[in-house]
């Protein structure tokens, strides 16, 4: 990126590292991608199940937040109780390089 490039870009938002940031901050995002990597499909209480400590309001909060920007499916059936599910969607899915890279460097540095 040229010393120009800089200069028009206003902020780390408008940069697509700050997106990409946007999209998975927070301290649940990657942990409840995380899991939906490593189990597929879930539902909600078995999500916060293994997650452990988050509140429900966080889960689905940070659910919500996820399902509208895209990274995960939520697919609901029309019976009683009800039963949701969630699942990575293809946009989801495409993170799963940038997890694998995170878990390699992980290893690497992790004290033993």
């Amino acid at each position: 990126m040229s010393m120009k490039d800089l200069k028009s870009i206003e902020s780390l938002q408008d940069t697509p590292f700050g997106y990409t940031l946007s999209i998975i901050s927070g301290k649940w995002k990657m942990v409840i991608l995380y899991w939906l990597v490593e189990v597929k499909t879930v539902r909600y209480n078995e999500l916060k199940r293994m997650i452990g400590s988050i509140s429900h309001k966080t889960l689905s909060v940070q659910l919500k937040e996820l399902e509208a920007d895209g990274l995960i499916i939520r697919k609901e059936y029309p019976q009683i109780p009800p039963k949701v599910e969630y699942s990575l969607s293809e946009k989801g899915w495409s993170l799963y390089p940038l997890m694998q890279a995170i878990c390699e460097w992980g290893e690497q540095h992790a004290p033993n």
